[in-house]
């Protein structure tokens, strides 16, 4: 179910003001929502876009784009000249050019590369950088695309910051726990791994590794021990990595509290196929 305009589904007979108030929550002024319904990112952007008719910008704009696992409480984030905002959104004033926007499933936002582009300039490295590779991974943005946004706005305030994060984006995780796996590997001194390693001959992919060295990390998730089915299938995927001469490191949630021991296995690994660290 989607956000709607109270007062339009009342007139159209949709639903009665008493029905309105007892079975529906007001997201933004005249915006509501069935109860039972959760307010994700993206029913979050689309009820600020009714509310106000304004372009979607930053992480709103990221959730229309198909961005996964953004954070549902967060304000929206909106781009027009008044700078008034009622509680749970955020205006930005920002000139955009008519190449920067776009509708997607009739919405207005900016496009992917604007977004990124606001998204590194404006968000802490620890906060842009997942949410960046998720965008980049549902759209399929390219590095160069964003940086001609960014050489485009050279003056704006926080391109620098962009700058530094952009080259850390790597639109090959899957999750945001992949995301800080492979941060987590690169500060630790060891070489950027290659992200969603497939494998057409084994049916079978990796989330990160080095091919050169046939050295694996892999991020299981709660699915991975709970799921029956899914612990089987890990089981056999690894097998056929380990016969085909690879060597897997497999990382559990309870682990990334202990970046130093994940970094110490990973490098012996790698040692030991021959790689300088």
């Amino acid at each position: 179910m989607q956000p709607f305009i109270g007062s339009a589904a009342i007139r159209r007979g949709e639903l009665t003001r008493r029905g309105l108030a007892r079975e529906h929550q007001a997201i933004y002024r005249g915006v509501y929502l069935h109860r039972d319904v959760e307010l994700t990112a993206l029913i979050r952007a689309r009820a600020a876009w009714l509310a106000t008719g304004a372009t979607l910008a930053g992480v709103s704009a990221a959730a229309v784009h198909g961005t996964k696992w953004l954070d549902g409480s967060a304000p929206a984030e909106i781009v027009r000249s008044d700078r008034h905002a009622a509680s749970g959104l955020v205006v930005h004033s920002w000139t955009l050019g008519v190449d920067e926007l776009c509708v997607v499933g009739g919405v207005d936002v900016t496009t992917a590369a604007r977004t990124a582009f606001d998204i590194g300039r404006t968000k802490p490295a620890a906060q842009a950088i997942p949410i960046l590779d998720a965008l980049f991974n549902a759209t399929g943005l390219k590095h160069r695309e964003v940086s001609a946004v960014a050489d485009a706005h050279s003056g704006v305030r926080g391109v620098a910051s962009l700058r530094t994060v952009l080259p850390n984006v790597d639109g090959g995780a899957e999750s945001p726990q992949e995301t800080r796996l492979r941060l987590l590997l690169v500060a630790g001194g060891l070489p950027r791994p290659e992200t969603q390693i497939r494998f057409p001959e084994l049916h079978v992919r990796v989330d990160m590794g080095w091919r050169e060295w046939k050295v694996a990390v892999e991020y299981d998730g709660v699915q991975h021990w709970m799921d029956a089915r899914q612990r089987s299938w890990d089981i056999e995927r690894i097998a056929l990595l380990e016969a085909a001469g690879w060597v897997v490191v497999r990382v559990s949630a309870d682990m990334m509290a202990r970046p130093d021991l994940i970094v110490a296995r990973v490098r012996e690994k790698l040692r030991a196929r021959g790689c300088p660290v």
